[in-house]
């Protein structure tokens, strides 16, 4: 057992999603959404933090480590679960990050999916895309999404992540799992072999770069269906993304190439709920409609967001319009609510309406008084 095996399970105990280890500072954890300190650890020293991060590497990890200064690896402790960890050198020394991967899978339903979303793990081929900033829970939905696959689908189902979070164990489905630096060098280079393999679905863990966008699409055009994450916020600056990786003369035939593969984009955030502890999903999804896909060919993107708006009935939802869903039924505070929205003024329109039926309830119970 490795001596910084006590501090992980203690975090985890914490319902902590995350843990920070630095030099000249107590261990931290993100604890629905912000950082605290641990308390019961002292301030840890540099060679501490040394002794104690580099035990927990494989010698391959301990050379790579060495050569690039960073390392992305999982971990795992018997009985107790597994971590997506980053080790890397800074001003006060070397520090990491632990990301707590829940022991269990989470359903669809359970972290609120809508059936449109769900729909999408039974289609033979396209692409769709789980967006949204760091730590959005993009992972978690990824996971629920290949484990419906898995139990309603007899298919081959191939994953290439970097590192390995969630493990399936095989259902209806047969899922094969590959780890980027262990079992293939890059997401590209898996990518170009998977096609080999006969797979079904395909899961990129990560589209990080030019080719493995291009390849991932073409895996979709091609016959399969494939799911992947991107770092973006909303639907339309996901499709500006990706299109504008690529140099301008290639621009064209990939706005041609994702109008025909994609399928759609699910874009998330994880909120504070209204009790402060726990976490509340918000999303938004993009159905890749006739009407979409033509917005896409055309390089009108600016554009989607209205489209979504007339697009309701195929199961379309905007970020904004959730979040205000999410404040009616009282599962978020509204200064929650005044972070995350964009439209500023939609949260306005609430909170008067709010106050005006504020104002209204206190007459009414004034007259009853009287």
């Amino acid at each position: 057992m490795a001596a910084i095996d006590s501090l992980l399970v203690r975090a985890k105990e914490m319902r902590a999603s995350d843990v920070h280890l630095c030099s000249k500072s107590p261990p931290m954890t993100r604890l629905y959404g912000n950082i605290v300190k641990m308390e019961g650890f002292d301030v840890r020293t540099p060679q501490l933090n040394e002794r104690e991060l580099l035990e927990v590497m494989t010698e391959a990890q301990l050379q790579e480590f060495d050569r690039h200064k960073e390392i992305d690896f999982s971990y795992a402790i018997h009985g107790v679960g597994r971590f997506r960890v980053n080790i890397h050198q800074e001003e006060r020394g070397i520090s990491g990050a632990f990301r707590i991967i829940p022991s269990e899978i989470r359903s669809a339903d359970s972290i609120g999916l809508p059936e449109v979303v769900k729909e999408v793990t039974r289609r033979e081929q396209g692409l769709f895309l789980v967006t949204g900033p760091s730590g959005c829970g993009k992972s978690t939905t990824l996971a629920a999404l290949v484990d419906l696959i898995n139990h309603e689908r007899a298919c081959h189902v191939v994953t290439i992540e970097d590192p390995i979070e969630f493990q399936y164990v095989n259902d209806k489905a047969y899922v094969d799992q590959r780890e980027v630096g262990t079992h293939t060098r890059t997401f590209a280079s898996a990518l170009r072999s998977v096609v080999r393999e006969n797979p079904d679905v395909i899961v990129v863990g990560e589209m990080r770069d030019l080719e493995t966008i291009s390849l991932a699409v073409s895996a979709a055009e091609t016959g399969h269906l494939v799911f992947s994450t991107l770092h973006t916020r909303g639907a339309a600056k996901t499709v500006e993304r990706i299109i504008n990786v690529f140099p301008p003369e290639q621009q064209f035939m990939m706005r041609t190439m994702l109008g025909e593969s994609l399928v759609g984009v699910l874009s998330q955030q994880l909120m504070r709920n209204r009790a402060g502890d726990g976490m509340v999903l918000a999303i938004e999804v993009m159905i890749n409609t006739p009407a979409v896909a033509s917005l896409i060919r055309h390089g009108d993107t600016y554009r989607v967001p209205s489209a979504m708006q007339t697009g309701k009935k195929f199961g379309m939802q905007i970020m904004d319009e959730h979040i205000i869903e999410l404040l009616r039924a009282n599962k978020i505070d509204p200064k929650v609510a005044q972070v995350k929205i964009e439209d500023k003024g939609l949260l306005r329109e609430y909170l008067q309406e709010q106050q005006k039926e504020g104002q209204k309830r206190k007459k009414g119970q004034a007259k009853e008084g009287a």
